[in-house]
């Protein structure tokens, strides 16, 4: 295994550990993520698709505060922070997206 390869396996536990395709298991995290914050906040989530508004979720900032946060722990991404551009995804899909871009 190179460095860099070892560095990104490092960067994205889940991805390495299931072997699996990044996209499909990004997205699989990502869904889990809000349902469990949801759930957990006491919030109501609506059904999630691409072209859910975030802001219509049912949830809150200090939900999605948590959610990437949790996300950041569990996949080793932060594309906000990795972001050289303040960027901010309207939808889920554009959520969904956004992590799938920063892990490729």
């Amino acid at each position: 295994m190179t460095q860099t390869s070892a560095a990104h396996n490092d960067a994205s536990p889940v991805l390495a550990k299931n072997g699996l395709s990044g996209a499909p298991l990004i997205r699989e995290a990502i869904e889990r993520q809000f349902e469990e914050v949801a759930r957990l906040q006491d919030k109501r989530l609506r059904p999630l698709n691409d072209d859910l508004v975030l802001l219509d979720s049912g949830l809150d900032s200090l939900c999605f505060a948590i959610i990437v946060a949790e996300l950041e722990d569990r996949l080793g991404l932060d594309p906000f922070s990795a972001a050289e551009d303040v960027y901010f995804p309207v939808t889920f899909g554009d959520f969904v997206t956004f992590y799938q871009n920063a892990a490729a």
